[in-house]
């Protein structure tokens, strides 16, 4: 496994603290149509010894969620981020489903240990949902959409932007990672949400086969969903491309971020049992706490908390490499 990260700011300073924690890997956000942008990312990456390995986030594809993209203009971007990407040699890309939404929280500032602050969501408080894209939050209400989506449509749309992309992402040598509904709630806000089960991600898989159509496992997602995490990834290990490693606790209704060592799954078994499903590929710290003397411009974002990650993830893939060399 590559341990990788996002950086907010993406300074050198940040690239640096990271690579000395022993970080291999860079996942960035979409950098925009041009070529040149993305290779201009990766330069400055490996220019301090990382690796860009995967992008996520801002991607040209809301129109092909809600089945609005009437002139093909969101789809041949995709495209050609794709074709993009296996150029300049990024294998994984990063997207979700979520139809008028990317992740929310209703809160951002639940004390965790030691008073550090994390995010929490309420379903019962939903109306003061803020929307967060990790350059900071705004409130909700202000960007929700009139147009609402059903389920069906959602699966329709899903099917046909795969059987665009796939073929496309298997000519290039990159996989697609769906990144559960956060929260994996049926509904939010009109629009319905579809990945949001374990079945959910199988009928993903089955709807185009294809290496190139993956999974991005974000373990406190299906937490929230209440799945059984070894059985998940038992059961979608060959299919996972790309992990966010993080941890909640409470269901998709109600729950809240957890230091990653403070949740209730035993994390040092998620990491055995990844690396019994033969998964190797960039696996990130996602949202981790506001520490001590940090601003609150970035929640799940600051950097304090994600170097405590960095070496949490580092000990548990060293923990599982003694246990299975161990003599029995």
């Amino acid at each position: 496994m590559q341990i990788s990260t996002v950086l907010s700011p993406l300074s050198t300073e940040n690239l640096r603290l990271a690579a000395q924690c022993g970080v291999e890997g860079y996942v960035a956000r979409y950098p925009g149509p041009n070529y040149e942008d993305l290779l201009e990312v990766k330069q400055r990456v490996e220019e301090e010894g990382l690796k860009l390995v995967a992008l996520e986030g801002f991607l040209p594809i809301e129109k092909i969620k809600l089945g609005t993209d009437h002139d093909g203009a969101e789809l041949e971007a995709m495209k050609e981020l794709i074709i993009h990407m296996g150029r300049a040699g990024v294998p994984v890309l990063c997207y979700n489903f979520m139809a008028g939404a990317d992740w929310v929280r209703t809160k951002l500032d639940v004390l965790e240990r030691g008073g550090a602050r994390v995010t929490a969501f309420s379903l019962a408080d939903a109306e003061k949902a803020v929307r967060l894209d990790h350059s900071g939050g705004e409130e909700f209400s202000d960007v929700k959409s009139d147009e609402c989506i059903s389920a069906d449509s959602l699966w329709k749309n899903l099917e046909d932007f795969l059987k665009a992309v796939v073929p496309v992402a298997e000519k290039a040598g990159v996989s697609l990672a769906m990144h559960p509904d956060d929260p994996p709630l049926g509904e939010l806000f009109g629009n319905a949400r579809i990945m949001n089960s374990v079945e959910n991600f199988e009928r993903l898989v089955d709807l185009v086969p294809s290496p190139s159509n993956g999974i991005c496992f974000c373990q406190a997602n299906f937490v929230a969903m209440e799945a059984d995490i070894p059985d998940a990834i038992r059961r979608m290990g060959k299919h996972i491309s790309y992990v966010h490693f993080r941890d909640v606790r409470g269901t998709a209704e109600s729950f809240v971020e957890t230091f990653h060592d403070n949740g209730p799954t035993d994390m040092a078994e998620s990491i055995r049992l990844l690396k019994e499903v033969g998964f190797d590929g960039p696996i990130r710290p996602d949202h981790v706490p506001q520490l001590e003397g940090e601003g609150n411009e970035n929640p799940g974002y600051t950097m304090l908390g994600r170097l405590f990650a960095f070496g949490y993830i580092r000990g548990l893939l060293h923990g599982s490499e003694y246990e299975s060399n161990a003599p029995s």
